[in-house]
């Protein structure tokens, strides 16, 4: 077969996978496929020999009686191929291995410190992955594609954290380069608000025009609208960590300003006000644990912290008009006190107009909801028709 035979072929297979995929009924028989695609039976049954090569199609019983020979029926066959999703937080990480429908097979945590740079992080990421596949099939070279969510913020075209603040060797390291290089397949990279956005309409679909904000180490938040993740520009859409707000005037932040939001109600901002009270607080885990055990001052702190969240939502919701907030993030595991408190202020002063049919609720996943993220963003990825073409020529 000519190279360009081979092309237009791979095209026409790629048509099918998408009508699999696609298609409300979930299996297909080649007289069904030939009369939706308007092509000959043989025509048709050449371009699903590719795919059953390549995995990516499997033939089904026919559980419906005929009254003659059982008819074979074609489904999409998630099960071939796997995707690696990784979410890197500051102290927390997780790494976790997917199959093309997007449910996860199995998943870990690894240790690592993100201040010790990005080769030491994204080795043990990589040391977790593999692991993971030891334990698993298909093997490594059946990977579509990986996802990684890094707690700064990504120029998602270059998969390159913009701006480290305190973490300086993060910025502009090729994370996708330094990734690729260890399984040789496409890497994605994106912010871990952005991807807990993107993993929050995974579980909420309906969800079309939503906000998904990350309270933990950091403060961030993803747009969701028209069900689309919007980044904007550079990437840095929905960076909400670093607008001011008025109980920050005077309080120094980290990117070199004054009174933004992430330097009162992020995890360390609230663990530093806790220790100042007499409390054991060092980080955002401290937090969580003194409000679960019911320490008055904690449950205040994060209350306060959805207070000054909430403020900047305010403006949020007017410029977006979201139906949906969500909030997750390791904050949110300390009860609905942060919530509570974000709720307080949006329906105070947010417009009515803006607030009628608001939801503000916490995370289907608040904790592995940017593991979910990188993992849509990965699996969508993978399945685009251009990269489609990699998955058959395998």
């Amino acid at each position: 077969m000519s190279k360009d035979s081979k092309r237009l072929g791979s095209l026409d297979a790629i048509d099918l996978v998408h009508i699999l995929r696609t298609q409300r009924a979930a299996s297909f028989t080649l007289s069904e496929l030939s009369q939706l695609t308007g092509r000959a039976r043989s025509t048709v049954a050449l371009r699903l020999d590719e795919l059953l090569e390549a995995g990516l199609v499997a033939p089904l019983p026919d559980a419906r009686p005929t009254g003659g020979r059982p008819s074979s029926r074609i489904a999409f066959n998630p099960a071939t191929w796997r995707t690696i999703a990784i979410d890197i937080g500051f102290a927390h990480h997780i790494v976790a291995l997917l199959d093309l429908a997007g449910e996860i097979i199995a998943e870990a945590t690894f240790e690592a410190k993100v201040a010790d740079g990005p080769a030491s992080v994204l080795d043990a990421a990589v040391a977790a992955a593999r692991s993971l596949l030891r334990g698993s099939s298909p093997a490594e070279d059946r990977i579509a594609a990986i996802g990684i969510g890094l707690p700064l913020p990504v120029f998602h075209d270059e998969g390159r954290a913009i701006n480290g603040s305190n973490l300086p060797d993060w910025d502009g390291f090729d994370v996708p380069g330094y990734v690729s290089r260890q399984f040789g397949v496409p890497v994605l990279v994106d912010n871990d608000a952005n991807l807990m956005a993107l993993g929050e309409h995974a579980l909420r679909p309906e969800a079309t025009e939503m906000i998904g904000v990350e309270a933990s180490t950091g403060i961030g938040a993803g747009i969701i609208g028209r069900g689309t993740l919007l980044r904007g520009a550079k990437g840095t859409a929905g960076a909400i960590g670093h607008i001011p707000i008025q109980r920050g005037s005077g309080v120094p932040c980290i990117c070199g300003n004054k009174g933004c939001l992430v330097a009162l109600a992020s995890g360390p901002a609230i663990a530093r006000s806790l220790k100042d009270a007499g409390f054991e607080a060092e980080n955002v885990d401290d937090v969580v644990e003194l409000a679960r055990s019911g320490n008055l001052t904690a449950i205040a702190a994060l209350r306060q912290a959805g207070n000054d969240i909430g403020e900047v939502l305010t403006t949020c919701i007017s410029l977006f008009n979201p139906a949906v907030i969500a909030v997750g993030g390791r904050l949110v595991t300390g009860g609905d006190h942060l919530v509570a408190g974000i709720r307080e202020v949006i329906y105070r002063k947010a417009p009515a107009f803006a607030t009628e049919g608001l939801s503000v609720v916490r995370s289907l996943e608040p904790i592995r909801g940017g593991l979910i993220g990188a993992g849509v963003m990965a699996t969508e990825f993978a399945l685009e028709r251009e990269n489609l073409s990699r998955l058959l020529e395998s």
